[in-house]
């Protein structure tokens, strides 16, 4: 079997406690990001969490240590906004907020969509801020994502991008609620809607090609 690099194996790892820290947060009471941005002591519960992490992914809480060095280097980030704020954020290529509540359909089904919005460096702070809380408010999409700090190989564009997820790109009568919403909040340029299946296909903005289902 082929062996993992160990900087990759340390990277996947990362995301992966985030998503665990998150949830165990929310379990007892706000999410992460409100516990940073209020300046809340998060220290003992990030150890605490961080030994249940260990004690159920032992290879991948190894791997954070290894790469680390040791807890107070995954903590201190994280007090300054890694994986809360794109601008702070360098060990994750995307920060996720999905809406609350049960989703029928996970982020990978063929029926969602997601509308996109870019963000100069500068302005994806409050932008990342304003659709996240109001995702979490559960007015606006069922999901939402930004992209981060960290270096992407894969990115074509300097600018941060914001994707607000919609459950089904037939429901019409849904997806211009979202895009209104949106335009409530301050995002009135026109921007494009793009279903998950031409994302699978590979398809991307090209001159004189479309690759948007939707477009206000």
């Amino acid at each position: 079997m082929e062996e993992i690099d160990p900087g990759s194996l340390a990277e996947v790892a990362y995301g992966l406690f985030e998503i665990y820290l998150n949830r165990e947060l929310r379990l007892r009471g706000p999410y992460l990001f409100e516990l940073v941005e209020q300046g809340t002591d998060l220290e003992a519960d990030v150890r605490e969490i961080f030994g249940r992490f260990r004690d159920d992914y032992p290879d991948l809480a190894d791997a954070l240590l290894r790469r680390f060095g040791g807890i107070d280097a995954i903590y201190a980030p994280l007090r300054e906004g890694e994986g809360v704020l794109p601008s702070k954020t360098t060990r994750m290529y995307w920060i996720v907020q999905d809406a609350p509540g049960p989703s029928e359909r996970g982020l990978d089904d063929d029926q969602v969509g997601k509308w996109l919005i870019f963000a100069p460096p500068e302005g994806v702070d409050e932008a990342w801020r304003k659709i996240r809380d109001e995702t979490v408010s559960g007015t606006l999409g069922i999901s939402a994502k930004v992209s981060t700090a960290k270096p992407n190989p894969d990115s074509r564009d300097e600018r941060s991008v914001i994707y607000v997820y919609t459950r089904d790109w037939a429901d019409e009568a849904d997806v211009m609620r979202v895009r209104e919403r949106l335009r409530e909040l301050g995002f009135t340029e026109r921007i494009g809607y793009k279903r998950n299946i031409e994302t699978y296909r590979g398809e991307y903005s090209e001159e004189g090609r479309k690759v948007t289902y939707y477009s206000a």
